[in-house]
């Protein structure tokens, strides 16, 4: 095992705590750091991943082609949930493992998510953007209490953000593929069918995961289909809503408002970045210092233990 090698390709890492940099000193494993501070590309992750048994990922690609040329990799442990960015069938097909970490994240997401609803619910940045500008100018908002607020997934977050959800006095319903009607009753959650929760709900939340046999898009006809003056949160996949529909319901007032942590083409420099009624982040739905640093300890520890 001393003479393993193993990449660590996140932007950043140990900048919380030094706990994930300490398993690895005492690993014995020679590790390699993402030295650019960004997100790596492919060439990238050859020219440094090269002689490596793992890496510790974060969102860079891994393709069919990346996959094939890293001839010694055995494990991929993502920090963080989703492994989109990893070819699945050329990596079962190479015997090459994928961990991933989705506990550290289901609490700061949940939180980002309330916090989104807050903010458009408040006026918020609207509030801010006018102050900025130094103009006295005030927009009543509405209260949380109250509330229809519909959930698209109700796996690990979409059921924390229930139970924020529910603390506020909102009333949630939802909508899940897969839905456990057990769960539901108990949690006080009314279990619609997507139509009816678009119809129904002043705000829309989506959580669902990437599913390639069921995708998943929110479009011209989904949107119009929402409640007039509704709110849209998305903090789940950036493919999940038609970007231009989105656009064009809250240019002409359909829509209230729109909260976005992800987006189709990351970096993120659209025109929805030209309105005054969205919220956007910059894909840091995960990223606080706890679930950071618990990310980044797991990760470790999963990539120990799959190359021992």
């Amino acid at each position: 095992m001393t003479t393993s090698k193993v990449l660590i390709a996140l932007s950043t890492f140990a900048e919380y705590g030094s706990e994930p940099l300490d398993l690895l000193k005492a690993s014995g494993l020679k590790y390699a750091l993402n030295p650019s501070g960004r997100r790596l590309n492919e060439s990238e992750i050859l020219q440094l991943g090269a002689d490596c048994e793992g890496i510790v990922a974060g969102v860079e690609p891994y393709t069919s082609q990346v996959l094939t040329q890293l001839p010694r990799l055995k494990c991929i442990s993502r920090c963080g949930v989703g492994t989109d960015n990893v070819d699945k069938t050329k990596a079962h097909e190479l015997g090459i493992k994928i961990l991933n970490t989705p506990d550290p994240v289901i609490q700061p997401v949940a939180e980002l998510t309330i916090a989104m609803m807050l903010d458009l619910l408040r006026h918020l940045t609207w509030h801010s953007l006018k102050m900025r500008g130094q103009k006295w100018e005030k927009k009543g908002g509405r209260n949380l209490q109250g509330c229809i607020v519909g959930l698209i997934g109700l796996g690990r977050i979409g059921r924390k953000v229930a139970e924020l959800l529910r603390s506020f006095g909102a009333y949630v319903v939802g909508f899940d593929p897969h839905s456990e009607h057990a769960w539901a009753q108990k949690n006080g959650v009314e279990l619609l069918s997507l139509q009816d929760l678009l119809k129904q709900s002043d705000i829309v939340s989506l959580h669902l995961s990437s599913d390639k046999n069921a995708p998943f898009v929110l479009s011209e006809k989904e949107i119009r289909s929402m409640k007039p003056g509704a709110m849209l949160i998305n903090v789940a996949r950036g493919e999940f809503v038609d970007e231009q529909a989105l656009y064009n319901a809250l240019a002409d007032g359909h829509l209230a408002g729109a909260g976005l942590d992800v987006f189709p083409q990351e970096p993120y420099t659209g025109k929805l970045t030209t309105l005054d009624n969205v919220v956007l982040t910059p894909h840091a739905a995960t990223l606080t210092r706890e679930s950071r640093l618990e990310m980044e300890t797991q990760a470790v520890e999963n990539l120990l233990k799959a190359l021992s």
